[in-house]
């Protein structure tokens, strides 16, 4: 021991004082979670950028969208497609186009401003817009119940479309314009892996959306049952289907259409709760058709016989 008044090292020994001080303070933290490491930095920067990312995403699904370009705008005035704002370029080269879609704006009670380039760039996204854009409002969706009451009250058997993962905007708007122009009551879509009516739907569709009943359903196959037991015959568009189109007889009864995905076709689910799956003949070297030119002319053979059906 040293003596008590001495200022140099332990008075009553280190008593293991020393080798607890060399002991380890656990596993090292992983990169990321280390405020000073680059890792953590990256991490940190693409988590705000998923979110940012994220709320523009919301913001698309809740609010307005624009179609953007001369010709794009000019087709939707034209069909009559519903819009709260037409955004007109400062300092634009105006042209027959332009016009018109002023006109057509003044002429419905469209609001036309007009706004800085830049500020027109911000608003459409930075899509190509030749100096126009219009504003679309979200579109009001019903309920798949509703879709049913409307077909018992048209006074003709119930006819109705349900897209299975169609994700393709042009080709719903496709879909809903042959819809509507053969004499479907309404279009039910699944509420995931689907293409929603958008600006580019809107246009698609030549304003027939306006005018469809177009439901989103949260289960897709439990909605084609629910409407199997309300007494509805449940067809599936597939290459391999159980008869063509030429043998479809029950095209004259209650009937649900359904149109399967750009690539893969019916899901598994939904084709084994098909009624019947229904093929259209191609010649040789044709592998299939698009989704929406397949249901048009499904859809078209459907009221061919119908009205065979009314006049005979």
């Amino acid at each position: 021991m040293r003596n008590p008044g001495s200022k140099k090292g332990a008075v009553v020994g280190s008593g293991g004082q020393k080798s607890k001080g060399l002991q380890g303070k656990g596993p090292t933290p992983k990169a990321t979670e280390r405020p000073n490491h680059p890792a953590y930095k990256r991490a940190n920067a693409a988590a705000k950028a998923e979110q940012v990312r994220s709320q523009r995403r919301k913001a698309a699904e809740n609010g307005p969208e624009t179609v953007a370009g001369r010709n794009p705008v000019v087709e939707c005035l034209r069909a009559g497609i519903p819009a709260t704002a037409l955004y007109v370029a400062l300092g634009i080269d105006a042209d027959d186009r332009v016009a018109e879609a002023v006109q057509l704006a003044a002429t419905r009670g469209i609001s036309v401003l007009e706004v800085q380039r830049g500020e027109l760039d911000r608003i459409t996204g930075g899509a190509m817009h030749q100096g126009l854009g219009l504003q679309v409002p979200p579109y009001e969706y019903t309920e798949p119940r509703e879709l049913l009451k409307i077909a018992n009250q048209s006074g003709m058997p119930p006819l109705l479309v349900a897209l299975d993962g169609v994700t393709d905007p042009r080709n719903l708007g496709a879909v809903v314009r042959s819809a509507a122009a053969f004499g479907a009551h309404g279009i039910v879509l699944p509420q995931r892996r689907s293409a929603g009516i958008t600006a580019v739907a809107w246009r698609t569709s030549a304003g027939t959306a306006a005018r469809m009943p177009i439901a989103v359903a949260t289960n897709l196959t439990r909605q084609l049952k629910e409407w199997a037991e309300a007494g509805l015959m449940v067809i599936g568009l597939d290459a391999d289907g159980d008869v063509d189109v030429d043998g479809l007889d029950l095209a004259t009864g209650p009937l649900v259409v359904v149109v399967g995905s750009e690539g893969r076709g019916l899901s598994r689910l939904v084709k084994e709760t098909c009624d019947q799956t229904v093929s259209i003949p191609m010649a040789a070297g044709v592998e299939s058709l698009n989704a929406s030119v397949a249901a048009g002319v499904v859809l078209a053979e459907i009221a061919r016989r119908r009205r065979l059906e009314v006049r005979g």
